[in-house]
């Protein structure tokens, strides 16, 4: 069922190193009469410095793969090799650990602690991932000027716009240099002028390489991406979609 629209349109691309690779990995929730397939034999492979973005109407296994990509869950069968490591059956405490190292995550709600300035949030990643004291300051402020909080150091999430608060949470995400960015509806607490000042963060990221995947229900912003996935009844059903064939398929 994938790539009814441009079936070759991946394979004519000089190959890049997978970042995500999924291998018919289904999530099965439930037993037999109550069986839920929320994902049914996923193939999936996301190469090292692209920008792509996940649609589906709800229910369609969008969020269920997040979660794994992410190391947030486990599949019930099938491998996910993660920039080449094989994580579908880690222990938890491995898949903490390769959370922390090579994902960065941005969510709807931007989870900043309250009690905390700008600086020590994206600070605190560093921590758990065993930075040097004297190396946290000097990234945080870096990973904050990149994202435009330089003169906004000291503020807490209180003192912050919400476009602002994103800003930090996305300055904390790349901070210990992930490999994979990904980001759950990084927008959908934003309005439209703030939401395209956030975008075009992302897009500056990718372009410096970083390899970046946004789940979102918004077509709007899925256009600024560079490849659409688009999951169905808990299968991939396209898998390289332009922005242009993404809304053939959102009409149909």
């Amino acid at each position: 069922m994938q790539d009814r629209l441009n079936p070759q349109s991946h394979l004519q691309r000089d190959r890049k190193p997978a970042i995500i690779q999924m291998e018919n990995i289904f999530k099965i929730y439930g037993t037999e009469n109550t069986e839920v397939r929320a994902l049914n034999g996923i193939n999936l492979v996301v190469e090292e410095g692209e920008y792509c973005s996940i649609m589906g109407a709800s229910g369609s296994g969008k969020s269920t793969a997040m979660n794994i990509i992410g190391c947030l869950d486990r599949p019930t069968s099938g491998h996910y090799y993660l920039d080449g490591v094989d994580v579908s059956q880690l222990a938890d405490a491995d898949l903490a650990g390769i959370r922390n190292l090579k994902i960065g995550f941005v969510f709807q709600q931007f989870h900043l602690l309250q009690q905390l300035t700008a600086l020590e949030n994206v600070m605190l990643p560093m921590v758990y991932a065993g930075v040097p004291q004297s190396d946290r300051h000097d990234r945080a402020t870096v990973a904050l000027q990149r994202v435009g909080l330089g003169n906004r150091l000291k503020n807490k999430p209180n003192q912050l716009s919400g476009g602002q608060q994103q800003r930090v949470a996305i300055a904390r995400a790349i901070v210990n240099r992930p490999v994979l960015l990904l980001a759950d509806e990084p927008t959908g607490a934003l309005d439209s002028r703030t939401t395209q000042e956030v975008l075009e963060i992302f897009t500056e990221l990718n372009d410096s390489g970083i390899t970046v995947v946004m789940v979102t229900h918004e077509p709007e912003v899925a256009r600024l991406t560079k490849r659409i996935v688009w999951f169905r009844d808990g299968e991939v059903l396209h898998s390289h979609l332009n922005p242009e064939e993404m809304m053939q398929v959102v009409l149909a």
